[in-house]
């Protein structure tokens, strides 16, 4: 069987939460964590092929992308392009 290569660029996040470090891709709505920022990297890595790999075995990969708001333009796939990324200050009231 041909194996297909896929070369994309997605956005990752990665932040501390506590003493982990996690990294998050809107683009997949995956994420991963590590007690250090490489291995979360290197974590989120292995986790995006696994995830890509799954969905061709499956053969889902168009249906499950377009969920996911990407778009074919011919063969190849372009994920969403993230437009900001920020902190926003919130007042909020509670009892």
């Amino acid at each position: 069987m041909k194996k297909s290569m896929l070369q994309i660029s997605l956005p990752i996040t990665i932040f501390k939460e506590e003493k982990s470090y996690v990294a998050y891709s809107p683009a997949l709505d995956l994420s991963t964590s590590a007690s250090t920022y490489v291995k979360a990297q290197s974590r989120f890595l292995e986790a995006s092929q696994l995830f890509f790999e799954e969905l061709a075995e499956m053969g889902t990969l168009d249906v499950v992308l377009t969920g996911l708001g990407w778009q074919k333009l011919k063969t190849n796939w372009h994920p969403p392009v993230v437009v900001s990324n920020y902190v926003q200050p919130i007042n909020l009231r509670y009892a």
